[in-house]
């Protein structure tokens, strides 16, 4: 199949990696354009790792030539470049098209399925809970895996377009994926905001001074359970919403192949095995510009219009934006497009599932 990935660094890269281990090519696409240059010079890429392979994808231009060189688009690049991709994408997707968002944020997927429909088009658009790998990209040529995901939660909006979209990734990527029931059980399946909140807050001096560290060994018993701790805020909202989603127990053991412990032992377990990976080396890292908008924010809204709130995520927005002195809760382009403050809890879970959100008081009073 043709297989175009929008983005170029480090999930992009091992991405691209997992898909020519299964026999597969992929076009890769820098939406800045410097991402690929190496690769443009006819360097090949190099993964190492948890995955070893020497090949050569091809390169677009622009979003157009992405879209009309491969029928399946892949968007994999940090959250706070998704509205920019998906708004470069959108004119140029067809009826042939299936779209995956690898991971999903703040409703990404609902975003695109607007912009389409002003289009009266209608494609299956895939939601990954997490991404099929996790690793850092050394160069413009090699990326390190740390490990490739034994499991990903998934689903598609429209929902009707389910069982196709199941097929498709099986078969990009083989059988790893667990079906949710809509992209609010997405948004909470996806585990990264609040775990790389809690080790950022636990490790920023390091980040700050460009430190070489161990993340797995320095979740240590203090920074574990904070991590449990914001996990059980975020089961008790899936539990409002009658979700169901994975443990931050489950999380570890399936992504990383450790025995279920506590978090902190199960880390430090990584770390023996030499899969903990290394923690960022800045300030400037999208544990916090990424996570902390384009995650923690929308886990903190569901929080709020579940009658659960968050506090330990709302606490770590507010932390974070006194750090960095910015106001990360006006940073999600996504949320702040699609004008959630105009819709009621209800109006999100039929969209989670259609992909189209609409206020159904308004209509029903239209109606009337």
């Amino acid at each position: 199949m043709n297989i175009g990935i929008a983005g170029a660094g480090s999930i992009a890269f091992g991405t691209a990696a997992v898909l020519y281990k299964n026999g597969h090519d992929a076009m890769l696409w820098s939406p800045s354009g410097e991402g690929t240059q190496d690769l443009k010079s006819g360097q090949p890429l190099t993964a190492v790792g948890a995955l070893e392979a020497v090949f050569a994808p091809s390169t677009a231009l622009s979003a157009q030539m992405l879209a009309q060189e491969n029928d399946v688009l892949i968007v994999a690049l940090p959250g706070y470049g998704h509205k920019t991709v998906l708004d470069a994408l959108a004119p140029h997707i067809g009826a042939q098209h299936q779209v995956i968002i690898s991971s999903h944020a703040s409703l990404g997927a609902i975003y695109l399925a607007q912009l389409l429909a002003r289009r009266g088009l209608t494609v299956p658009i895939t939601a990954w809970g997490t991404t099929i790998c996790t690793g850092r990209r050394q160069s413009g040529v090699e990326v390190k895996i740390n490990t490739v995901r034994s499991r990903i939660d998934l689903c598609t909006v429209p929902s009707q377009y389910s069982d196709t979209a199941l097929a498709l990734c099986k078969r990009l990527f083989g059988d790893r994926f667990q079906p949710r029931d809509g992209l609010l059980a997405i948004t909470l399946s996806n585990l990264n905001p609040q775990n790389h909140m809690g080790i950022a807050l636990g490790n920023i001096t390091r980040m700050e001074r460009g430190e070489t560290w161990s993340q797995g060994q320095n979740v240590t018993p203090k920074v574990g359970q904070l991590l449990e701790k914001l996990d059980q805020e975020r089961l008790a909202i899936a539990k409002a919403l009658g979700l169901e989603v994975k443990t931050i127990f489950e999380h570890f053991h399936l992504s990383f192949h450790v025995p279920v412990a506590s978090i902190s032992e199960m880390n430090q377990q990584m770390h023996a095995q030499g899969n903990g990976g290394i923690g960022p080396a800045t300030a400037d890292s999208r544990y916090v510009t990424e996570d902390v908008p384009y995650g923690l924010l929308l886990t903190a809204k569901l929080g709020r219009l579940s009658g659960h709130p968050a506090l330990l995520h709302e606490a770590g927005i507010r932390i974070f934006s006194a750090m960095y002195d910015r106001d990360f809760e006006d940073e999600n382009l996504i949320l702040e497009a699609l004008e959630l403050e105009r819709y009621s809890l209800n109006d999100l879970k039929t969209a989670a599932i259609t992909g189209v959100l609409a206020n159904t008081k308004k209509i029903a009073q239209h109606t009337n």
